[in-house]
């Protein structure tokens, strides 16, 4: 008697089982709409992103500016780099610097990517 109740107690919520499935993944992905974030809309620049006065060098590299950000300098310097075919093709990560170059890499005749950051860092008077 209670293996027949409990075979007909399987088979009635074992159907339920099977219907709610679908109701309950249905649920779960609709996502919330995000809200908008009101944090970095008034931000000002800061670190990289901060123009500060350059050398006179360098300055003279970027077209005669003397402010500039970080964050510029570094991509004016890869355009240059890449108008003028200087990477070396055995070793995309090292430079061949031309004479424009080393007046701002401190006359190295090659430098290595991640070399740029720190040779260009002496150009960035530091205000404060």
């Amino acid at each position: 008697m209670a293996s027949f109740a409990a075979s007909r107690l399987r088979a009635v919520f074992g159907g339920t089982r099977t219907l709610m499935a679908p109701a309950k993944t249905a649920t779960t992905s609709t996502a919330k709409p995000k809200k908008p974030s009101t944090t970095t809309t008034g931000r000002s620049n800061a670190g990289l992103q901060k123009v500060v006065p350059i050398s006179p060098q360098l300055g003279k590299f970027l077209g005669g500016s003397s402010e500039s950000s970080r964050t510029l300098a570094i991509k004016k310097v890869w355009e240059y780099v890449k108008l003028h075919n200087l990477q070396n093709p055995a070793n995309k990560r090292e430079i061949f610097c031309d004479e424009k170059l080393k007046s701002i890499f401190a006359g190295k005749d090659t430098v290595g990517f991640q070399e740029i950051t720190k040779l260009l860092s002496i150009h960035f008077v530091k205000s404060g």
